[in-house]
Order: C-alpha cells, then structure tokens, then sequence
C-alpha cells in the first residue's frame, strides 16, 4: 500500500467541482478548523450549493471566509457550530443556524460512536510525503478524527500548509478525493493588550511558577502573561491551542518542557492559530507534537502534568463562583470549548492550578463583569465546584473550597472600585455576607508587597491584609496561648468575634494599615498562613499612629516583630504620619526589645505596669527615658 501510493493519489486528483459533486442532499459535512479551513473547497461549495438541500455543516473555531449563513443559503445549508465565531452569531441568533454545546475533549466521541456521524469531511492537508502520508498541520483538534470517521474525505492539498509532527497524519489511502490548490493560509492576527490585559498579565505571572506546564486559551487577555513570563524557568506546555506570542519564549530559553512529566521536552498541541512566520516554525519542527483534542483535551491526560497552569477567559463570574464564559443572557457567544477540559485536567493535577480571568468591566466600563448573578438564561461552563482562581486588572481571587461568604468578599475585591459597593449590598441582601460588612475605600497597594528571610533562614512573604483575611486572622489569635493573647491586648478574650477581626482586615491602607505575614505563598491560597500582622491606626488630632503586633508562637524571637516595625515605618513616613505611639506591658520584654530597635528616638514612659512609648520619625541617635 505505501509502494503504490503513488498511484492511488493520482488516480483520486480532482477538481474541486468533482470532489463536491458526490454530496448528497442531507449531507452532514465537516470543515476543517480554523486556520485549518479548507479555503478552495468552501468557495466551491458556495458555488454549488443550488445542488444541495439541508446540508449540515459542522465546524469548530470558524474564522468567518465562507459566508454559507447568509440568508440565501438557509435551505442549502444549515450550519451546526461546535464553538461559535462572529461570523456565525448572528445567525445563531436569528434561529438560522444551531449551536451545540459540548466539551472539546468529546467532541472525537460524539463522532466515534455515531452519534454525529459524519458523512463528508472537507480537510486541508500538506503534500504527500515520501510514504504517502499527509499532515493535517496547523490544525489537527477534530479533525482528524472527523477525517478518520467520515464516510467520504475530500483533501484541499496545500504546499503551505506545514508538516507538523506527532499523530497528525493520513495516509493517502484513507482520502477519497484530492483538489490541489496552493493559496497561503488563513492568518490569524492576534491583537495587542491594552493596559488592562497587561495588567492582569502581570498577575497571571505572579502564579505561574518555574518549571510549571501551561495552557492558553485565545484572545489577547489569556495571551497577555507571555512577555511577564521571561524571568521564568523550565516551563512546558500543553494546549489546545497557541499563537505566535509563544515563538519569542521558545526562543528565550523560557520554555524548554525539560522538566514536564508527560512527553518531556514536547509542546503538545492540537492546532495552533497566526501568522505565516508561525506555520514556518513548527514545519517538521520536532519541539512541537500534534495530537487530537481526544488526547489533548482528555482531563486525565492533562492531569498527568504536574504543575499544570490552565488560563482561560470568562465573560462573567458571580458572586457564588459561577463561571458564564459561552453566552451573554439568551444571546450564545462563543462555546465551551477545551476550557472545562483544561479547569477540571489543571485541578487534578500535583500542584496544579486553574486560572480564569476577565476584565473586571465592559469594554466600556458601564457594567461590571464579576456579578451579584447570571443574567437569565446565561449558561454555567465552570461550575462553583470547579473553579479556583479569579484574575481581574485588581488582582487575583483564589476561592476553591472556600464558603459563598470567602469568596463573595473575594471576589468583590477584585471587582472595579466603581461597582464594588453595589457588589457589597448585593451580597448582603443576598445572605452572602454579614450585614455590618464593609471595605476598604482605595485600592489594595500592591506596592507594598515583599519577601525577607528571617533568623532561621525561611523565606516569608510580606503583603498588606486583605479583607478576605479576617477569617486568618482570627485562626492566629485563636492559637496564641491565653497569655500571649492578654499580652497584645490587656485582656483575657474569651472570643476573637466577626466585631473584633473585621477592623483588622478591612483597612482603609492610609490611616489604618495593616501588614501580614505569609507563609505557603508557593502552594495555592487556600495553604497561606498569617503568622504574623503589624498595624497602625493614624490619630487625626497628633497625626501619630498606634502600632501593634500579633505573632504566632512558632514564630516568636525570629526578627519578624523588629522587620515588620521597621517596614511599618517606612510605610507611615510615606503617608506622611509624625510617629508612632504603644501600649506594652513591662513585663513584655521581647517587645520593649523590638521598640528600642526602631532606629528612630524612642521615649517610653512607665505607669501601672505599662509603658506608653513614643517615636517620633525623626533624625538623630535613638534615646530612652
């Protein structure tokens, strides 16, 4: 067979008229994906459609070159869209045209078991190579199962169409009827990020770590994190699809895939979207595999990734953690896609995590995108069990495992300032939060995030207090010995109540700053732990601030009160505060010994057992009286 495909190719050569002219009325025919599609054939197809009566067309990822929607065409053809593009909306729409929803990953099942049975596959392919097997290049997701399952394949062979590697051929014999046609490629341009996307590019980075395996939806917010990702190291990929953004990574050294754990030193993929450039890199480029998405998107494949990063867009999120990512209310927008694929795949991998991300308004900015609930008819892709991580511009989420009330207050923080109000009365009103919440009125500053390692060498991460942390912050006070806690606060507490955290974590980062800190940063959120927390309240009347600390007892005598003091300081001088004022017992020593490290003079005062210190931010040499 593979001797004489020679022939068998010659003698299946046609013209494209003569390719079509075999469907039969009723037909259900597959397109080609994406850059994929095959470009000769659909215009020929258009051109015989008085041929042809309710034929269905099944397409993924349509960039919009045929315009077989058109009104005209509504009794030829009726198209079926397994992800719906601009071009197909408004037909969707109108009742014209259909839309199933499905995963990606079972899509190839759907047609394996007949279920969509296909009866013609239109394909774009390369030339024959030297065994007579073909590469269905830059895209392979669906097709080639189409391709394989189809009871009739018509070939569009293209010489620019790239011979990518890994489970993306045919052979020859397995295709009824080639038409050449060499015509470049579709492209696919994707669009610069605006500040918003780079700045939840930046984020995005911060959770990515070295050596990490990555996924990427389309669109410029997904393919915003590429150019914060160049500090990095080791990092693979596996997704179902990528653009050029990822060239100048490759190139960088960044990504290598050396360290993942399924086909190491491979991206695998299962198409992939550009420019002419791109097609060039990956031909019979053996850094890049193609598999179907019945691979690819298959969660337990996935999962055996460890560090799998899955990014992937949203268009709404509520308050609950319900994701709407393919509709707008009734109107269905885009699809499911490999999306749910990659979320529940990422999840279960060791020390994986899924991220989904979205402008935190409209384009132009009158409706927030995190919601008090779905608009009707909006479909739930991403449940409330399965997401994890939320990025917006305002910073990243991470709700997994926690109650409606964590992560209501989550996720309004996150929202756009404008809106988070409205967020607020609506979580109350819906039983979500208490009802004496509030939040902070500025923006968390993450400028005054850091890391320093203390006496025992262990690395602590530094931030100011969000007010999802008042559950934290209660779980250290609670695990301070009774004395510790009369200590800190000159009082036997029998509770550390909503009433008493609430003030500590919901902070105004002006007059009222407050800085935690973290360990377990470089686990997912829901394994952080506050063991420390400096604050400063501003007294209008002196502009001298109250400062106070809480540190766990495991992490007592290891230079965190005196760090925290000092990092204090530096934050109240730029805030323009005169100093800082303290209550300690004089039997506190350690604590009177942080004071007096300060670096600023120090004047304490001792009456009843207490000592009223005062430092004034001033230079000179430190006193004490």
């Amino acid at each position: 067979m593979i001797l004489n495909w020679h022939d068998t190719y010659e003698s299946r050569l046609t013209d494209a008229k003569t390719a079509l002219s075999k469907i039969r009325r009723g037909a259900r025919v597959f397109i080609g994906s994406a850059c994929g599609e095959p470009q000769g054939l659909m215009e020929t197809l258009l051109e015989v459609a008085r041929n042809l009566a309710d034929t269905e067309i099944i397409h993924f990822l349509d960039l919009g070159i045929a315009p077989y929607t058109d009104e005209k065409f509504d009794e030829h053809f009726r198209h079926n869209a397994l992800f719906i593009g601009s071009s197909t909306r408004n037909a969707i729409k109108e009742g014209r045209a259909d839309y199933t929803p499905i995963f990606l990953s079972e899509i190839p099942l759907l047609m394996i078991r007949g279920s969509m049975h296909i009866d013609v596959a239109l394909i774009t392919v390369s030339p024959p190579d030297k065994n007579g097997f073909v590469s269905l290049g830059v895209s392979v997701d669906i097709t080639k199962t189409a391709a394989e399952v189809a009871e009739y394949v018509v070939a569009e062979v293209n010489p620019n169409m790239p011979r990518t590697l890994g489970d993306s051929f045919l052979h020859v014999s397995q295709i009824h009827a080639f038409v050449e046609n060499d015509i470049p490629l579709l492209e696919f341009e994707q669009k610069a990020p605006g500040d918003i996307a780079k700045s939840i590019g930046e984020h995005i980075a911060d959770l990515i770590e070295n050596e990490s395996t990555i996924q990427t939806g389309v669109g410029r917010i997904p393919n915003s994190v590429f150019p914060y990702l160049m500090n990095k190291r080791d990092l693979g990929v596996h997704t179902e699809t990528f653009t050029d953004g990822m060239i100048d990574l490759i190139e960088a050294g960044v990504i290598t895939g050396r360290k993942k754990t399924l086909h190491p030193g491979k991206i695998v993929s299962s198409f992939c979207m550009g420019k002419k450039f791109l097609y060039e890199y990956v031909n019979n480029n053996p850094l890049f595999e193609f598999h179907p998405c019945k691979y690819v998107n298959d969660p337990y494949v996935i999962a055996k990734n460890d560090k799998m990063v899955s990014i992937n867009s949203a268009l709404t999120v509520d308050l609950t953690g319900q994701v709407c990512s393919d509709s707008l209310g009734f109107l269905f927008y885009s699809g499911i896609g490999g999306q749910v694929d990659f979320v529940r795949g990422s999840a279960m991998s060791q020390r994986g995590k899924s991220i989904m991300v979205l402008p935190s308004t409209t384009d132009d900015g009158s409706k927030s995108r995190i919601v008090p609930y779905n608009l009707p008819g909006s479909g739930v892709v991403v449940t409330r069990g399965d997401i994890h991580y939320v990025v917006t511009e305002y910073g990243v989420a991470y709700v997994h495992g926690k109650s409606i009330r964590d992560r209501a207050m989550a996720l309004i923080s996150i929202a756009h300032p404008k809106f988070r109000d409205e967020l607020l009365e609506a979580a109350k009103s819906q039983g979500y939060v208490y009802k004496d919440q509030i939040l902070p009125a500025v923006l968390y500053p993450r400028e005054y995030q850091t890391y320093w390692t203390d006496k025992k060498g262990v690395e602590i991460y530094f931030r100011p207090v969000k007010p999802t942390d008042e559950r934290a912050i209660q779980d250290m006070i609670y695990e301070l010995p009774e004395q510790d806690v009369y200590t800190r606060f000159f009082q036997n507490l029998k509770s550390f109540s909503h009433k008493l955290a609430m003030p500590m974590a919901a902070i105004d980062y002006n007059d009222r700053m407050a800085i935690a800190a973290v360990t377990g940063r470089e686990e997912p959120e829901s394994r952080e732990h506050i063991v420390a927390v400096g604050h400063y309240i501003r007294e209008p009347q002196t502009n001298f601030a109250e400062v106070a600390f809480t540190t766990h007892k495991e992490w007592q005598n290891r230079g965190i009160g005196t760090f925290l003091l000092r990092y204090l300081v530096r934050i109240a001088k730029e805030k323009n505060i005169s100093g800082f004022t303290a209550d300690v017992l004089a039997r506190n020593t350690p604590m009177m010994k942080v004071f007096s490290q300060v670096g600023h003079p120090l004047k304490a005062h001792l009456e009843y057992g207490v000592y009223e210190i005062q430092i004034p931010f001033t230079d000179g040499e430190q006193t004490e009286t």
